[in-house]
């Protein structure tokens, strides 16, 4: 085993988890930068992940990779930086144990993070209600109802909403839309009655109003993605998003009805005809593929070890 595996299993284990007591949200933010970056290194040099050296992760190397998350990925720069703010961290670990490959190292940390366009106000606002919209499947009278008192963002992250009928109810948070709601909690210094997504004088949004951003937004994005082209997004459909969403990962129909505030189950029973209808599309369109399958390879033992954290 080279120099690198120990190197990388002391930054998660040492550096990052006993040292800077780094949350569970961060150490798996660097250990899926360290995996995108070994499986690059690996094809590219011919090395498996586990044999890999510091000399092989030169600065030629990271800046192809960044080009590679950019170009064939499809990241965003914010995402291109994140991913070298981790290997910035891990190879500043690296000069302390191997000062002879501190050439390589410094070059490497010479490379700069990418200049790019800052949202605006409005913007990160959107981008928080849409994530919780899409999780959540809350009504959009929910939505804009919804105090700072509502979102809860410690151990148990959720959000509590009044829907209809004045009928309280509870939504669990994932981790990516618990960061994305604390970060806008952050930068917000308001009372807990304050609307979470208010308009610029400060007062709720107005259904309208997130249709009108929505429909925006949805123009904007139909500029990389052209399937949206043409079609009529609604705070509606991202509620029959999350619906499918969990009806795909196999959520029983009870649960899904309780996720999204139906008084009837009967209610949910829609999204499992649609289910239906898009598997018998999808079969449609297959052919067999008339192929034996592969022989089972065990992974790196590098990767198993990132996979595990």
């Amino acid at each position: 085993m080279s120099t690198l595996a120990p190197t990388l299993q002391a930054f998660f284990t040492d550096r990052l988890a006993r040292q800077r007591h780094a949350s569970p949200h961060t150490i798996a933010a660097y250990r899926d930068a360290c995996k995108l970056l070994l499986t690059f290194a690996c094809q590219h040099t011919g090395k498996p992940p586990s044999h890999l050296e510091i000399a092989d992760l030169d600065a030629g190397l990271i800046g192809a990779f960044l080009d590679h998350l950019e170009h064939q990925r499809g990241n965003s720069v914010r995402t291109r930086n994140a991913r070298l703010a981790a290997i910035h961290s891990l190879f500043r670990f690296a000069a302390l144990a191997h000062p002879q490959d501190a050439a390589v190292i410094q070059r490497v940390l010479a490379i700069p993070p990418k200049r790019y366009d800052h949202t605006s106000w409005t913007g990160r606002r959107d981008h928080a209600l849409l994530a919780l919209a899409v999780h959540t499947g809350l009504r959009v009278s929910e939505l804009t109802a919804l105090t700072r008192a509502d979102i809860h963002l410690g151990t148990g992250a959720h959000v509590s909403c009044l829907g209809k009928g004045r009928k309280q109810r509870i939504t669990p948070l994932t981790a990516g839309v618990t960061a994305v709601l604390h970060a806008w909690q952050t930068e917000r210094a308001a009372a807990p009655t304050d609307p979470l997504f208010p308009t610029r004088r400060g007062t709720p949004l107005s259904p309208d109003a997130v249709q009108q951003r929505l429909t925006t937004h949805a123009r904007t994005a139909a500029a990389t993605c052209p399937t949206l082209a043409g079609k009529t997004i609604t705070p509606h459909v991202l509620r029959h998003t999350a619906a499918m969403r969990l009806l795909s990962a196999g959520v029983d129909t009870t649960v899904i009805a309780l996720w999204l505030g139906h008084e009837q189950v009967a209610t949910t029973q829609v999204y499992i005809h649609a289910d239906l209808a898009l598997k018998e599309q999808a079969l449609a369109r297959t052919t067999p593929a008339g192929t034996t399958p592969g022989r089972y390879q065990p992974p790196d033992a590098i990767i198993a070890f990132l996979e595990a954290l």
